[in-house]
């Protein structure tokens, strides 16, 4: 079996792209699929030069190009390290898992866990318009980007539409495009709630991260352009691995300041 050096990506000296370049996109790469986690001190000159068996020169340039664009950042007397760079998703817009990671320019995967047939909780039933004990399809998936883990996904569907969408490859199709684009079930809005929490048992160890660790709860229910509940999910994502933005408009309160005062008197006497 090859071993963990020989199996690391290599320049090759007769290209005609700059031996610097060969090895800044190497280690772009490393960062990307996360082998060089955000934190960790990236090898030394020296072992790079032993690696990749070039100058120091070369070596010297490909860093100073990777710190110029912030993916590392030097440290005097310690080394050089990766930047500490989360996944940037925005919550503007209901999108899948899939279509945010091809555009954010990720290679996203699926593995199927789990579709079975369950009956409601009270929960369920109520986020999907249903009654307790109803049966309802309940999937559950690994969503990896560049191999690795990034969300542990639990998905509750109506029976009838959930015995269709598993009928279909879960590792390659999205639950999302499968409803809008094969059964032609159109998602106009959701409602999204977002907790902190940390990682438990099995949630830990298949998003490979330590028990304890944090993480971010997505709560989520999909409604097709009738108003109808179709899709209740509970996403959990890792918090060192993504990170998520929002935009607001500003909503101003129907008081103004000079009322202040009196509000907050109110408060005070209570």
């Amino acid at each position: 079996m090859a071993n963990k050096k020989e199996e690391r990506a290599q320049i090759t000296k007769n290209s005609p792209v700059p031996l610097y370049y060969q090895i800044l996109e190497i280690i772009r790469d490393e960062i990307a699929n996360f082998s060089l986690p955000p934190g960790e001190r990236l090898p030394s000159e020296t072992e790079l030069i032993e690696r990749f068996n070039v100058s120091r020169a070369t070596v010297r340039k490909a860093l100073d190009v990777l710190a110029a664009e912030g993916a590392v950042y030097r440290i005097q007397g310690k080394g050089t390290f990766v930047s500490d760079k989360r996944i940037g998703q925005e919550l503007t817009a209901l999108t899948g898992f899939v279509e945010d990671m091809l555009e954010l320019g990720f290679s996203p995967s699926s593995q199927l866990l789990k579709a079975v047939q369950v009956t409601a909780s009270s929960v369920v039933a109520k986020q999907l318009n249903l009654s307790p004990g109803d049966v309802v399809t309940y999937i559950e998936r690994l969503r990896l980007a560049n191999n690795v883990p990034l969300s542990f996904d639990t998905t509750w569907l109506p029976n009838d539409i959930g015995q269709k969408i598993i009928s279909n490859d879960l590792n390659r199709y999205p639950i999302y495009s499968l409803l809008e684009d094969k059964y032609n079930i159109i998602l106009e809005e959701a409602d999204y709630k977002v907790d902190a929490s940390i990682a438990k048992g099995e949630i830990a160890s298949l998003l490979q991260i330590q028990t304890g660790d944090p993480i971010f709860v997505i709560t989520r229910v999909a409604y097709t352009t009738e108003k109808i509940p179709i899709d209740y999910e509970k996403l959990y994502y890792r918090a060192d691995r993504i990170s998520f933005s929002m935009h607001f408009d500003r909503k101003r309160p129907t008081w103004r300041m000079d009322a202040l005062d009196r509000k907050l008197s109110g408060f005070e006497r209570d």
